[in-house]
């Protein structure tokens, strides 16, 4: 594409900032790189020739995914940024579940994200191996990839995906805890309330015409029942089996056992092989 500029002019990036993701620390990651890495100016004008991107990975544009969904039929769109793991499924089928002769729309996004994060591309392999290997037994599942570059910006970045969910088709759109969150790279501490995204969402799903739907954390609590809501598992006393993120990481690295319950075999073998270079 061409710009023709019609205004070249330098940005209060610190205001900015404060308005887009409600801080102007450095702490927060998406701050430090828009005050610190971007360029100094910003250009305005019209745009011409503009063609979409060609990606690595299939994409598809709102209208194709629109063809694609049953008329007729509510969907629950489910944004990620992370592999599906097994607690991210059983959360998934729960939505289906909830919302009568739903579709589930699996939309994660593909671009950067923050650092430590698995790189996009080996994302797709994952999601592409999980599509596969669940498609028979969940034809109501349907997979979709977004290019789109996670900004972390919290409350505001959750209402911006449910707008682009609902053009995309979504009746519903799933908000997790902590949705687009995160936190110092300094002190660790949060930027963002755990429930804020829900929160602001719920304020404005009339207007916008989707429904928020949000579930607690599924913990697994052995093998006889698999995995239930946090809630029911700790009213019932049941003993939780968990797998730390870090230990996770650590056993992919060493090429130690990583559990059945925990992680699904296809995407585990697809985050060996990448290696280290899975990560950002």
């Amino acid at each position: 594409a061409v710009l023709e500029a019609s205004s070249i002019y330098k940005p209060n990036k610190v205001v900015e900032a404060k308005e887009v993701y409600g801080t102007s620390s450095l702490e927060h990651p998406t701050v430090y790189s828009l005050i610190a890495e971007q360029g100094d100016y910003y250009l305005g004008g019209r745009v011409y020739g503009l063609q979409s991107p060609k990606f690595k990975y299939p994409v598809q544009t709102p209208a194709e995914v629109r063809e694609t969904l049953p008329a007729g039929k509510d969907v629950v769109a489910f944004q990620n940024r992370n592999p599906i793991h097994r607690a991210h499924f059983e959360l998934l089928k729960c939505a289906q579940r909830d919302v009568a002769d739903s579709i589930l729309l699996v939309h994660p996004t593909c671009g950067p994200t923050q650092p430590g994060d698995i790189d996009g591309l080996v994302r797709i392999d994952t999601y592409e191996a999980l599509r596969k290997e669940t498609e028979k037994e969940y034809p109501m599942f349907r997979w979709a990839y977004l290019p789109y570059s996670m900004k972390m910006a919290g409350p505001r970045e959750a209402l911006q995906h449910m707008i682009i969910r609902k053009n995309y088709g979504a009746t519903h759109f799933i908000i997790g805890r902590d949705m687009a969150g995160t936190k110092s790279t300094i002190t660790g501490d949060d930027f963002y309330g755990a429930y804020d995204a829900q929160e602001l969402g719920k304020k404005f799903e009339a207007e916008l015409g989707m429904t928020v739907t949000h579930y607690e954390n599924m913990v697994y609590v052995g093998e006889e029942e698999g995995y239930v809501q946090e809630s029911i598992a700790k009213a019932q006393g049941k003993k939780v089996v968990k797998l730390s993120g870090t230990e996770f990481r650590r056993r992919l690295r060493a090429n130690e056992d990583i559990p059945e319950w925990f992680a699904f075999k296809s995407v585990v073998d697809i985050l060996r092989k990448a290696g280290d270079s899975a990560f950002c």
